[in-house]
């Protein structure tokens, strides 16, 4: 934290570019992918999504081929190239960010099982935030778990922000940062974390009772076996995935009393700090960002700056464009179309904004920091810096 995070990226990048592995005379690896596989935006099977065909196709690709250097002007040098079956496309820019943008897409959707949404989002608080789905993982899915780790890496290498939106506590454990069991379970999970609270705020059995009565109407709770009449609650919790756990052995036979209500507290607190850690899921996670990028430079990092290193701002900021725009021979920031083009720009919501964004250069967010804003070496940055205005081409018309 005393570190200005530009100069961390000035230290990041100069690594970046010493841990290159892929040389101009090696030619980038290509992977081909089939567009119809998701025709209609309905992914069949999880199989079929350019995740997992680019998954599968990248599996042999020793992953040094997709060690490349930071892009600085000219064209940048991608991770790999893109085919799509019959599709003609000029370059590699245009393909290589759609297909970064897609499987962002399908990562945030139901097609692939890798995230969740955070169960906080069903109360309207993160809406939309992800995290990494915790449950025991199969092979392939820690294959598909190192996948999503080499994109992170690959994004960052590419400068190209990936729209994802993940909570707080996966940048936390992705840079080895310890999770608040306050914050962090309030975040993720606000209505798990009100329960817990509720156990620890209790002052006597009566409350106790009325709280397990309270409970068992939402049909969590049974009947105690000393009392028939008298509902308790057993030592036992839903996972985030909604499946039913024993907090310790023999959880199902264990009521919850004035005596241990604060073990069960505590231990419904840590079910879900596990769950948000998901060690399994984020060792592969980890594995797959350390075969393109040195994991030492995550020591560096708060992780809302390896947040922002990856995914960029979730908001197009204007002013930020306006003082990265270039403008060719014969246009002036002072020309009347210019201004109509900008003041129209303004009106734009954040959401049309994302869109024109992704209009203009196949990306729907626009990096965080930008090393043309020095005047360094890298001042010809790539898309969507300088962001470039034109000209019409051929005969001059209105």
């Amino acid at each position: 934290g005393l570190i200005f995070y530009d100069t961390k990226v000035t230290v990041m990048n100069r690594v970046l570019n010493a841990t290159v592995q892929r040389t101009a005379d090696h030619a980038a690896p290509e992977i081909t992918l089939d567009p119809l596989e998701i025709v209609g935006g309905e992914i069949r099977s999880s199989e079929n999504s350019y995740f997992c065909q680019a998954a599968r196709q990248l599996a042999c690709v020793p992953s040094s081929q997709l060690c490349v250097k930071l892009a600085s002007g000219g064209d940048p040098t991608y991770a790999f190239n893109i085919r799509f079956t019959g599709e003609e496309v000029h370059g590699t820019s245009g393909s290589f960010r759609h297909f970064l943008w897609q499987v962002c897409k399908e990562l945030q959707s139901s097609s692939l099982s890798l995230l969740l949404l955070c169960p906080s989002s069903a109360v309207n608080k993160n809406k939309g935030k992800y995290i990494l789905t915790p449950s025991p993982i199969t092979y392939a899915e820690e294959q598909l778990f190192h996948f999503f780790g080499q994109l992170l890496g690959i994004a960052i290498r590419a400068d190209v922000p990936l729209p994802l939106d993940l909570l707080p506590s996966f940048w936390k454990t992705l840079v080895g940062e310890p999770l608040d069991p306050d914050i962090d379970l309030q975040e993720a999970d606000i209505l798990t974390y009100n329960y817990v609270k509720k156990f620890e705020n209790i002052n006597d059995e009566t409350e106790l009772e009325a709280l397990c009565a309270e409970i068992a109407s939402q049909h969590l709770a049974t009947e105690s076996p000393d009392c028939p009449n008298k509902p308790c609650c057993k030592f036992t919790y839903l996972t985030m995935t909604g499946e039913e756990v024993e907090l310790c052995p023999r959880g199902r036979h264990i009521p919850v009393g004035w005596e241990n209500k604060d073990v069960y507290a505590t231990a419904i607190r840590s079910l879900r700090m596990r769950e948000l850690q998901t060690p399994e899921c984020m060792t592969a996670v980890r594995a797959g960002l350390g075969s393109i990028i040195p994991l030492q430079l995550l020591t560096t990092l708060t992780p809302l700056e390896m947040e922002l290193r990856t995914c960029g701002l979730p908001y197009i900021n204007l002013e930020f464009l306006k003082a990265h725009t270039m403008y060719q021979v014969g246009l002036m920031e002072t020309d009347q179309h210019i201004e109509f083009f900008w003041s129209a720009l303004e009106m734009f919501t954040q959401e049309e904004l994302c869109k024109f964004i992704k209009f203009a250069c196949n990306q729907e967010r626009i990096p965080f920091t930008c090393p043309c804003k020095d005047g360094g070496p890298d001042t010809a940055h790539v898309p969507p810096y300088p962001m470039k205005i034109a000209p019409p081409d051929g005969a001059a018309g209105t």
